[in-house]
């Protein structure tokens, strides 16, 4: 009944904004000024800005012949953000966009979903590269590109782009591109200071053009620092950004750039709604003061320990809570006319990251076995783990009985070269496209220890030197594995003008192949062995406390036929409708075949593990459909879309063993209304709007033991608010500019069962500059005010989503389920500051 309502009121609203449009609409041709999305004649999968995006929506929209919901915000509306702010803070009034940040100033990251799907089921690239996790699919907004330098970034909603290099994107895009070189030469310099101690500095050369007007490059450097909100740390970035183009003549062109990041961030806590209410809003976090370590005690006899043993501590010091990580993103695009209408793109890339977090504090011993110990006055037990390898002495006292309180992250370190090439050519009203993508990437991830310091910081927090280390010289792991995920897909594209270019069809065909090639080496964390019975097919697990640790190989390989189907059609030169079906799909991520995410058996007699349960690829079928006026005093898009996600990969519990495993548990069903408008600018004054109502629904219960379900069907999926509205209010005249933002996010429930939901809440931001005039050589002198979050706004949003937040009884079984817990991050409050930018000419 609900659902019914929900797609009556869409519909609805969707006509009336129709009939206005069509009352309203004049015949007229389309207005040059008016900006416009273009595809990038020389990057595949991305578009560029063709005129200025500030004389529409604030520059927030653009006028886009796209045969799908596909948004953008351009330079104009990103250059009077912070400086230090990332793409997820950009992007957050765009329709069918739900964000948020873990601070005001963008340094520490966020998270997003789109039509309800999370980041790590929409693909993200930076001119043209994917910068998704190559294992995982997670996406780290606070490493890409300096604000300055970003001249567009667009989203597709509900699908990728045809040509985007994507193995993991169900739902849709983001796609992020740098400004090229400017044409003369210029220095640009900036300084930001604010509150939490905000300091940031960043200068931008151009060379301007050389070579017989050929060639031009840039290169860029930042450094930032700002205190966290709540709690003691902080966040520290260095960023460089290169860029080069060359113009070999009129047909052929080459694009190339270099983005490096470098951050050192100490993590901002994420709290339950228990520890929300005993300590206040900003009163919980990790712990200010750092436990000293005694003198490791002996194992002589545990009934003999004396009072002051080590205990691991938690919450951890804020010197240890650390997520450093360093990543390099270069790629050069060439396009190159091979004969008449005809030309080849090629872009060869590379992405490399290393880094870790994650960091916790274990005990360790050097008997060779695990000692448990319930210490003087504590209420719990604590467990030393000893190495793989035997006995040893780790602190070189002569014998073999010491505990040892260590710290240990998890380490990841990623190589990910690639490469995507096309050739299109035009025939008659057919626009044709053949492409390819090749990827082979090598992510590692370890989990090495190392000793802590006196002031409560590790010993080397990159953690590539001082490892506690085994008998045999090797580094103690907590985890230990490699993935070589290969990846390549092949398109094709046909795009046809009909009725003297009132009508378009766009016919495609994507064929992605994913391998992945799993190793894991023998490490500390060990895994739950089961047996299965090859008459029967029952699981039998090894007994409690059983660990195996070997070595093992898992390779898997996935494919999916991807077809695309998409028609606009012109009602006038001011107005079209569009409509377009796609396929989506992406590949299990590598955990999927680590023993700490699923049960492992051995099959057939083989020693070699295998997953308890083989998971699917996710796939998922996006229908958009919408109407567009385009002028370039107002502009209008409405879409209606409807998903069906299938096999949905989650955390569960397998119904044969009862062990935690990553599985395929059954689809959701959605829709959605996603509306913009935006105004040209009018006596300095324009604005831009956006509204979108959704709904996504379970389709079936979850399966949790061998004959019990959580009664999830027809729940509301978790994440998804019904509703979200923003508004952009700006007025620009002379060397003034003052600009409102606001928006509205609904409740959203944090659970499947929809038992515990985070409230609605609203948040204002206020931005605003002026232009001094020229100083001699200093040119365009400017002064930026920014004030997020101006109402001191407490708000929360769910770190992810769990299965039940109450107890709940199962059908079937009718036995009780125990709730999870729900940890949330908090908003941060009103952050207040100021940026004097100059050129220099």
């Amino acid at each position: 009944m609900k659902s019914r309502l929900f797609c009556k009121t869409a519909t609805a609203l969707a006509v009336s904004v129709l009939a206005t449009g069509l009352v309203y609409a004049q015949e007229a041709a389309k207005e040059e000024a008016a900006p416009r999305a273009k595809d990038d004649t020389v990057r595949l999968g991305t578009i560029t800005v063709v005129g200025s995006g500030a004389k529409l929506g604030t520059g927030m929209m653009l006028n886009d012949d796209s045969v799908k919901g596909r948004s953008t915000i351009t330079k104009a509306a990103m250059e009077k953000e912070l400086g230090t702010g990332n793409v997820l803070q950009s992007i957050a009034q765009l329709p069918g966009v739900n964000t948020y940040s873990y601070d005001a100033t963008g340094l520490f990251g966020g998270d997003v979903t789109i039509r309800g799907f999370s980041s790590d089921q929409i693909g993200f690239t930076v001119n043209g590269v994917p910068v998704n996790d190559s294992g995982g699919y997670a996406f780290y907004a606070q490493e890409m590109i300096d604000k300055e330098n970003v001249c567009s970034a667009s989203v597709a909603q509900g699908s990728p782009e045809l040509e985007s290099p994507h193995s993991g994107a169900t739902g849709g895009s983001v796609s992020m591109i740098t400004c090229d070189p400017t044409d003369q030469f210029r220095i640009r310099a900036t300084q930001t200071l604010g509150g939490l101690n905000l300091n940031r500095s960043f200068v931008r050369v151009d060379s301007g053009r050389f070579m017989n007007n050929m060639a031009k490059v840039f290169l860029s450097y930042s450094h930032a620092e700002a205190d966290k909100w709540k709690g003691v740390g902080k966040a520290k970035k260095d960023h460089i950004d290169a860029g080069f183009s060359l113009d070999l003549n009129e047909d052929n062109k080459i694009l190339g750039s270099v983005l490096y990041n470098r951050m050192v961030n100490q993590n901002i806590f994420s709290v339950s709604l228990a520890q929300l209410a005993a300590n206040g809003y900003s009163g919980y976090d990790y712990a200010t003061t750092f436990r000293p370590i005694t003198v490791p005690p002996k194992d002589n006899n545990s009934a003999q320990i004396t009072p002051g043993v080590d205990t691991p501590q938690s919450p951890i010091y804020y010197g240890m809570a650390l997520n450093p990580f360093k990543n390099v993103i270069a790629s050069v695009s060439g396009s190159f006319k091979v004969a008449p209408d005809t030309y080849l793109k090629v872009q060869p890339y590379m992405w490399y990251g290393f880094g870790n977090g994650g960091w916790s504090e274990v005990g360790l011993s050097e008997t060779g076995s695990n000692i448990v110990l319930t210490l003087p006055g504590a209420t719990s037990s604590t467990t030393y783990s000893p190495l793989l390898g035997g006995a040893v002495d780790l602190n070189g006292d002569g014998d073999t009985k010491d505990l040892f309180r260590v710290a240990r992250a998890s380490v990841t370190k990623t190589s990910r070269p690639g490469i995507t090439g096309e050739l299109s050519t035009t025939m008659g009203s057919h626009y044709l496209k053949a492409g390819l993508w090749y990827e082979r990437a090598t992510h590692t991830q370890t989990q090495p220890a190392v000793r802590i310091g006196a002031d409560g910081v590790p010993m080397d927090i990159w953690l590539q030197e001082g490892c506690i280390q085994r008998a045999d010289k090797s580094c103690y792991e907590g985890r230990n594995t490699k993935t070589i995920s290969t990846a390549y897909q092949v398109y094709l594209n046909d795009q046809i003008t009909l009725l003297n270019d009132r009508a378009f069809l766009n016919l495609g065909l994507r064929l992605p192949t994913v391998k992945r090639d799993v190793y894991n080496y023998a490490n500390e964390s060990g895994n739950l062995p089961f047996t299965v019975n090859n008459t029967t097919g029952a699981y039998t697990a090894g007994a409690a406390g059983t660990r195996v640790f070997q070595d093992y190989n898992i390779k898997r390989s996935f494919s999916e036929v991807l077809p695309q189907l998409g028609a606009r059609f012109n009602i006038n030169s001011q107005q079209h409708v569009f409509l377009n079906i796609a396929k989506n799909f992406r590949a299990p991520p590598n955990f999927a075949y680590f023993g700490s995410y699923v049960g492992l058996v051995t099959k057939n007699g083989s020693t070699n593990m295998e997953p308890l349960v083989e998971v699917k690829a996710e796939t998922s079928v996006m229908l958009d459909g919408g109407w567009r006026f385009q002028s370039k005093d107002v502009s209008i898009s409405a879409t209606v879309y409807n998903k069906s996600f299938k096999n949905r990969q989650v955390q569960a519990t397998d119904p044969n063993t009862l062990q935690s495993t990553y599985i395929n548990a059954g689809g959701t069903t959605g829709q959605g209304l996603e509306l913009e408008i935006g105004s040209g600018v009018v006596n300095g004054f324009s604005a831009y709007g956006s509204l979108t109502l959704q709904k996504e629904t379970m389709n079936e219960d979850l399966r949790v033991n061998a004959t019990g379900y959580l009664p999830t069907a027809g729940k509301q999926f978790g994440k998804v608010p019904d509703k979200m509205a923003s508004l952009s209010l700006q007025y620009e005249e002379g060397p003034i500019y003052l600009r409102a933002r606001g928006k509205f996010t609904a409740a959203q429930y944090v659970d499947l069962m929809n038992q515990e939901a985070a409230p609605s809440y609203s948040t204002f931001d206020l931005d605003a500059g002026y232009k001094f005039a020229n100083w001699g050589m200093l040119k365009n002198p400017q002064l930026r005010l920014n004030i997020a979050n101006i109402g001191n706004k407490q708000f929360r949003n769910p770190s992810s989503i769990i299965t039940n937040a109450a107890s709940t009884t199962l059908n079937g079984s009718g036995a009780n389920y125990n709730p999870s817990t729900e940890f949330y991050y908090l908003g941060a409050p009103r952050l207040t500051s100021l940026t004097f930018s100059v050129d220099f000419e």
